[in-house]
């Protein structure tokens, strides 16, 4: 109990310093930034932040410099900078504020664009980050209660109304800081009144324009008018947004754009193919869910043209009191996939998601135990099964151990030392 509450006081004392914090590594990033003074290219969204930025790397190329894997407060300054994040050392932390200091006078870099991602999972991040890097162009790719935890106590407090509108104002912070060029979707009534008034151009993209959609396991081709987008994994139709973004954005850029995205990098756990044991398809969705990524994700699962798909479903986190409603939710998406066989993995979903699935007449397993699903897949797959991973509990590591290539392993998300050692501590040795 002593220990709760000690862990507690930290955790409020970091919110405290947060940005304090944070504002002492922006200052320095500033005089890189001043000197580059590059044309800012900005991806924010509750979900699909990840898979846009790796398309516009796909089309950029080396014309840009991309703040991968750096999306908050701290991460962009770290990434302008040159430095790489914190990984839980305290001599590392000193080590950051030391080098800080001489990186903003020495740095340099001469790419003519910074294509950056924008979280808003905490209230004040992306107006933290916007009324800095003032961007030129702002894609604005979803909007959902992905942090809703976050958000709680600022409606607890009167400023907002509900959690949806207080994180809706996070993310028009963006859109209201850009000069040029704002995409948002034309079918968010929410995007469309946070953009209303702003000085910048707002291009509202209609995905429904995408006239046909064809997705596989191993591949997913677009068609709009005589243009066909390829992938080679498979996509959700809802990526028809970031397509039509792509296109327009090219044009304004002057620079050529290419519908044929063989061989683009994928993000880990972002609809990834793999082969897996028996002569399995696996589809790696694991990073993280949220409801607005579900839904896409299970309705590409539904429109899929595969024989006899599973899916393995974990909990969704971060929803603070909206948790049971969602999770109740999910169990109607689920239901619409007409999946032969549902896997839970997670307290949440066990909960709340399995019995919602029984009163729709969908049988599902549920468990807590990440082993135990494993043992349930290996045991009841044929081999022609196409099997697909989404949400938290440690799905990785149930593919991983599914996988028919074992150095596929190095493509899976959650490699990391310390997710390592969590995995452990779970009883989940690599």
């Amino acid at each position: 109990m002593r220990y709760n509450r000690r862990m507690s006081k930290i955790s409020a004392m970091k919110k405290k310093f947060y940005f304090a914090a944070a504002d002492y590594f922006r200052f320095f990033a500033k005089m890189v930034l001043r000197r580059w003074h590059p044309r800012v290219i900005a991806v924010t969204g509750s979900a699909g932040k990840t898979t846009m930025l790796k398309m516009l790397e796909y089309e950029i190329g080396k014309q840009a410099h991309y703040s991968r894997d750096a999306n908050s407060a701290f991460g962009i300054s770290f990434d302008v900078l040159g430095l790489k994040g914190v990984r839980g050392s305290k001599v590392r932390w000193l080590w950051l504020f030391i080098a800080a200091p001489f990186l903003g006078v020495l740095r340099r870099r001469r790419k003519p664009f910074y294509i950056v991602e924008i979280d808003g999972e905490r209230p004040h991040e992306a107006e933290f980050l916007a009324e800095w890097l003032k961007p030129e162009v702002t894609i604005w790719v979803s909007i959902g209660t992905s942090h809703a935890v976050q958000f709680e106590r600022l409606v607890k407090e009167g400023k907002f109304a509900s959690v949806d509108e207080a994180i809706a104002a996070e993310f028009a912070n963006l859109p209201a800081n850009t000069s040029k060029r704002v995409y948002i979707d034309a079918d968010s009534k929410v995007m469309q009144d946070a953009t209303a008034g702003i000085k910048a151009k707002v291009i509202p993209i209609k995905k429904s324009l995408m006239k046909k959609y064809v997705v596989y396991p191993d591949y997913t081709d677009f068609t709009y008018g005589d243009t066909t987008f390829h992938f080679d994994h498979p996509e959700p139709k809802d990526i028809a947004f970031n397509l039509f973004v792509l296109q327009d954005l090219m044009k304004y850029l002057k620079l050529q754009f290419n519908p044929d995205f063989t061989g683009m990098e994928i993000a880990p756990g972002r609809s990834s193919h793999f082969k897996g044991i028996k002569g399995i398809d696996i589809i790696d969705s694991s990073y993280n869910a949220h409801m607005i990524s579900m839904a896409s994700a299970l309705d590409m699962m539904k429109r899929m043209h595969a024989e006899h798909k599973w899916l393995v479903i974990g909990d969704i986190v971060d929803q603070g009191e909206m948790e049971q409603v969602e999770h109740e939710r999910l169990a109607g998406l689920i239901a619409e996939a007409k999946p032969e066989r549902v896997v839970l993995v997670g307290r949440r979903t066990k909960e709340w998601t399995a019995p919602k699935l029984m009163e729709l007449g969908v049988s599902a397993v549920a468990t807590t135990d990440p082993k135990k699903a494993l043992t349930f897949i290996e045991k009841h797959i044929r081999g022609n099964e196409t099997i697909f991973f989404k949400g938290s509990q440690y799905l990785e590591w149930i593919i991983e151990k599914l996988l028919a290539d074992p150095h596929d392993a190095q493509k899976l998300c959650r490699r990391e030392k310390s997710a390592v050692m969590r995995r452990k501590k779970w009883g989940l040795d690599s």
